[in-house]
């Protein structure tokens, strides 16, 4: 009888152990998919803590941060991880994150980086991605995109719903600041559609439904390296580009915290940053030296980095998509 109750007892605190050593991640569904950096994460992290990484995912950042707001600190959220610089300012006012509380991380980015609450995991630049076969002439610049064309020839996505769709609309703050509303109007004219997500957004154009589609820099490498495919480019504009940087932080309400902030340290090591190149088709946020690939060396860089503080941001953003809403769609 004492062995029986000896051997339930010793399970029960393996199911207890277990449990206190999971932690919970909500992100975005491409970073967990089959194809994304998040099960080579998991298993680098997993085998690092001796623990167990939940994923919990959604379709975009926007809904990320959405379903944050509707837990309230409440949820199973140990770690956030696919906001970005455009969503901090409003996730900090929410209370949804705490400081992680590293003093020693070292980041390899166009930018400098010194953040009490937020962890940088990867970058990019928004960039209208074309088919040089459907279209051999693509717009030089944002103004080129704004004013020429003579039909639907551009996907897009929302900026309510998507992340590229927000960078898109900051991109066009970015440039053309107090009339930003005739620029939407302008561009309305050769927007095919707007989709609520990127990944939508891109099936579309792959299907020759438009020859431009808005998407990253970085987007052709996954073509070229995966597939051979050389036809898919992106256009460089001469404004220059509006920047993504994704981060991940600690959440307000979580009962692992030292657990958390191992997985925001694990973000800057080789570990995680070895998965990004080739997972989320994205810049790492450190030196990988060699174990870039070259694909990646050999892209077109922005000739501007655009990037709004993101206080300004958070400030303005509900009043950018209500301009975006009346001069785009006509809401």
């Amino acid at each position: 009888m004492s062995r029986t109750v000896t051997f339930l007892s010793a399970a029960l605190l393996t199911i207890l152990s277990a449990r206190a050593d999971t932690l919970d991640v909500y992100t975005y569904e491409s970073f967990v998919s089959e194809w994304g950096p998040g099960p080579q994460i998991e298993e680098a992290f997993e085998a690092r803590c001796d623990c167990t990484v939940r994923w919990t995912a959604v379709d975009d950042a926007a809904i990320l941060l959405s379903r944050l707001r509707l837990e309230g600190g409440g949820g199973d959220a140990d770690v956030v991880l696919g906001l970005d610089t455009n969503l901090m300012a409003e996730t900090l006012d929410l209370g949804l994150v705490r400081q992680h509380g590293l003093e020693d991380l070292e980041f390899d980015l166009p930018v400098s980086w010194s953040d009490p609450v937020f962890v940088p995991f990867d970058y990019g630049y928004f960039a209208v991605i074309y088919d040089d076969e459907a279209l051999p002439q693509p717009p030089a610049s944002l103004a080129d995109l704004v004013t020429g064309g003579s039909g639907a020839d551009l996907i897009i996505q929302d900026p309510r719903t998507s992340t590229p769709g927000l960078g898109l609309m900051l991109w066009m703050k970015a440039v053309y600041g107090d009339s930003a509303a005739d620029a939407w109007r302008s561009l309305s004219s050769r927007v095919l559609t707007v989709t609520a997500g990127w990944s939508e957004a891109y099936g579309l154009f792959l299907e020759g439904e438009a020859p431009m589609v808005l998407s990253y820099t970085t987007s052709p490498a996954y073509h070229q390296l995966v597939e051979g495919e050389t036809r898919y480019r992106a256009a460089m504009f001469e404004e220059g580009h509006y920047m993504q940087i994704e981060v991940a932080a600690m959440v307000e309400g979580t009962d692992q915290e030292d657990l958390a902030r191992d997985f925001l340290r694990f973000i800057a090591t080789p570990g995680f940053q070895g998965a990004i190149p080739t997972g989320n088709w994205m810049y790492p946020v450190i030196d990988l030296g060699d174990d870039l690939p070259d694909v990646f060396r050999e892209l077109p860089a922005p000739a501007v980095s655009l990037l709004l503080p993101p206080k300004d941001v958070g400030a303005m953003r509900r009043q950018w998509i209500d301009e975006w809403l009346e001069a785009a769609i006509g809401e």
